[in-house]
């Protein structure tokens, strides 16, 4: 049955590549890595091989590959894709040696894909479970294991209809999981190979605070008075969508002490005349107009129009915001939490383990109408104290889950 699922979606796939540049880009990488790996691999090396799906995947494996790099210089490196957001981003990655999209899980690319790169150890990030894959590379003696993953009572691995499918969580060698209660449920099926290492991507948000970026335009706009002549307090509003800026500048367009950064998720024109549209009364400057000169020591709102600064700029920030809980879903809000800095957030938020176990410590606050985030901001306001103390919570949470990444390697035998 998942066979045949697999080639409906194959045809599906190449019909939609006709009308979707993403989907065209997945069809035409799928197709091209065998030219990739036949010229890139190196019949007389040795390769551990690591899948992620997307780009937030490959940051959470990243710190895996680069502790392999350093520690066992003997192994190359083959990092593989399954999305274009992954791939198109990071397919200059100089931690790896080969770099391309995983081909579509059929027995034959299987086998084919296997045959060229023979990997000696596999690492899969998270949430990628490919059945023709993981069987040939256990019926091999290839160990597989699974990295940062989570799992919930409602996957099919755990129903009554999903056991014949389950059957492929018994090619992996080990699990490296997030939670108890991923170790419950996969107990509760009779795999008992699993270690709880917590998630690889505190050990990422601390490699990125180590390399951010120092910004002269930003720290001018954050280094002026107010209005009001005061010190200002600057609030960072990360990978916002509109229902998110509908609370929170409504909120700073009566309260003029504070100063604003928004970096929205979507970048275009239209969102940002939208952006612009609802502030009112207060000075606003685009991050790129002020590249090409145009000041930002009196502006009151800084909208960052490019991509690449966010992880950076939330640590200008005295309260940050992290936008998607209105909508598709919160984005990280680790980033955010790194720079001992408190994290407003929405609603949808349930489903991001490393969201509520922020929200338990007392790092991360949520919101889910105008009048919560306005109390909120007013506490923070009012309450140096409370504003201070959920800062040290959210950099303290994260510092005291990094790690997963030199757990996982200790045990693993290369």
């Amino acid at each position: 049955m998942y066979n045949i699922i697999i080639y409906f979606y194959l045809l599906g796939v190449a019909i939609a590549s006709l009308f979707n540049e993403k989907v065209r880009k997945m069809w035409r990488g799928e197709r091209d890595a065998f030219r990739v790996l036949r010229e890139k691999t190196d019949p007389n090396a040795r390769y551990v091989w690591v899948h992620a799906a997307s780009l937030g995947e490959f940051e959470q494996g990243r710190p895996l590959i680069e502790q392999i790099r350093r520690e066992h210089p003997e192994y190359k490196i083959l990092l593989t894709f399954f999305s274009p957001s992954g791939y198109e981003v990071r397919k200059n990655y100089e931690g790896a040696d080969i770099i391309c999209y995983l081909p579509l899980d059929t027995i034959t690319n299987a086998r084919r894909f296997l045959r060229i790169i023979r990997p000696e150890i596999a690492f899969f990030i998270k949430y990628e479970f490919w059945y023709n894959y993981l069987h040939i590379l256990k019926h091999r003696g290839v160990p597989v294991y699974s990295v940062s993953s989570i799992f919930r009572e409602g996957q099919v691995f755990f129903r009554w209809y999903g056991r014949q499918y389950g059957r492929v969580l018994k090619c992996f060698t080990h699990f490296y999981v997030q939670n108890e209660k991923s170790r419950q449920l996969l107990a509760g099926i009779g795999l008992t190979n699993v270690t709880i290492t917590g998630d690889t991507r505190f050990d990422r948000v601390l490699q990125i605070k180590e390399a951010a970026k120092q910004l002269p335009i930003v720290e001018s706009f954050c280094q002026q008075p107010t209005g009001k002549g005061q010190s200002p307090k600057v609030f960072v509003a990360g990978s916002s969508w509109p229902p998110d800026e509908e609370i929170f500048i409504r909120y700073f367009n009566a309260h003029p002490e504070w100063k604003l950064i928004i970096a929205p998720h979507v970048i275009g024109e239209d969102h940002l005349k939208q952006i612009t549209s609802l502030l009112k009364g207060r000075k606003v400057v685009r991050y790129t107009e002020a590249e090409k000169g145009v000041g930002v020591a009196d502006a009151d709102v800084l909208i960052i129009d490019c991509f690449g600064l966010l992880s950076s700029i939330y640590h200008y920030g005295h309260v940050t915001y992290v936008g998607g809980g209105f909508g598709v879903g919160i984005h990280n809000v680790l980033e955010a939490a790194v720079w001992n800095v408190p994290v407003v957030i929405g609603p949808n938020n349930k489903k991001f383990q490393e969201a509520q176990d922020l929200l338990a410590v007392g790092g991360s606050f949520e919101i889910s109408t105008y009048e919560d985030f306005g109390q909120l901001m007013d506490r923070f306001q009012n309450n140096p104290q409370f504003l201070a103390e959920a800062g040290e919570k959210a950099g303290d949470f994260v510092k005291g889950k990094a790690g997963a990444s030199q757990m996982i390697l200790s045990d693993v035998a290369f």
